[in-house]
């Protein structure tokens, strides 16, 4: 379903700037954003990721992961195709990296409609405490997580954004109201790395992650360890000083890298590494801290 997006203005020459991400694209007509689902036709912008999921799944809160929100219950996860991202080693690049989303066209595979009241009958069928916008980029889908999560709330559900965190302060504040949990990606503390790795910045994501504490939206945090990128003792100290002078409450997940989509060189994260980096973090003054893709001893 193609509908009018949220979130942007009108420029001179028929030129949108959407504001949605920290992007900012400005788009010409009849092109599309750097997320690719996002469409500037005729001076206005429409978003392409509108009530079409490339998936949809029963998982465990735990799963997304959020170990301090509803612990033991379960979420309604559900994505569409597309990205604002372009992480060279991203682990759902099938969905979050699919050719054809840029020109209208279906991801290889197909996706399906499920609106938002179906979403909400999907999680009550399935006796979901929650519904997670997640898999791929949930700001990229935001006008269809914006409707699902109002009707959620209306139907005594929790929601759920498990996101990179480029969302502007816009959005954020606007779906506030209905949105309870995060669980942000901080996949460096290196702007070298957001550039050459994810074509992205970091400061935008430091920025979400203060803004979602101060909105009092509950925020976990994650960090996938690439080996030989982001995985020394001085950048995992500066990860966990910049959670802790955020709120030492905030949870540290570190997760174990394993060589996918076009970063295949790397060797798959050290277990040893990852309990270094919890060490740190400890010492750093963070209360929770756990290891994600490994069976923690």
């Amino acid at each position: 379903m193609i509908k009018e997006a949220m979130f942007y203005e009108k420029l001179e020459g028929g030129k949108v700037r959407c504001g949605l991400c920290s992007h900012r694209c400005e788009i010409l007509s009849g092109k599309f954003g750097i997320c690719r689902v996002r469409k500037n036709q005729d001076g206005k912008l429409y978003t392409y990721a509108y009530g079409e999921v490339i998936a949809s799944h029963v998982d465990p809160i735990e799963k997304k992961p959020l170990y301090h929100f509803l612990p033991g219950s379960f979420s309604y996860s559900i994505a569409t195709a597309g990205c604002n991202f372009k992480c060279s080693f991203c682990q759902n690049w099938e969905i979050s990296q699919a050719l054809g989303i840029g020109e209208g066209r279906r991801v290889k595979g197909g996706g399906y409609e499920l609106k938002p009241e179906e979403v909400i009958r999907e999680a009550k069928k399935n006796k979901c405490k929650s519904i997670s916008y997640t898999y791929t980029e949930p700001t990229i889908f935001f006008e269809y997580a914006y409707d699902t999560a109002r009707l959620a709330k209306e139907a005594g559900l929790f929601n759920v954004f498990v996101t990179n965190g480029y969302i502007t302060e816009e959005p954020l504040k606007a779906i506030r109201p209905y949105l309870d949990a995060a669980n942000v990606d901080l996949k460096s503390f290196r702007e070298d790395f957001y550039q050459e790795m994810c074509n992205a910045h970091l400061e935008p994501v430091l920025n979400s992650i203060k803004t979602m504490k101060r909105l009092g939206i509950w925020v976990e945090i994650t960090t996938l360890v690439v080996t030989g990128r982001n995985d020394s003792e001085e950048e995992f100290k500066d990860i966990a000083e910049f959670i802790t002078s955020v709120d030492s409450g905030i949870p540290w997940h570190i997760s174990r890298f394993h060589p996918d989509f076009k970063y295949l060189e790397a060797e798959p994260t050290h277990v040893e590494t990852l309990k270094r980096a919890k060490e740190i973090g400890r010492k750093a003054g963070l209360k929770y801290i756990h290891l994600g893709n490994v069976i923690e001893s």
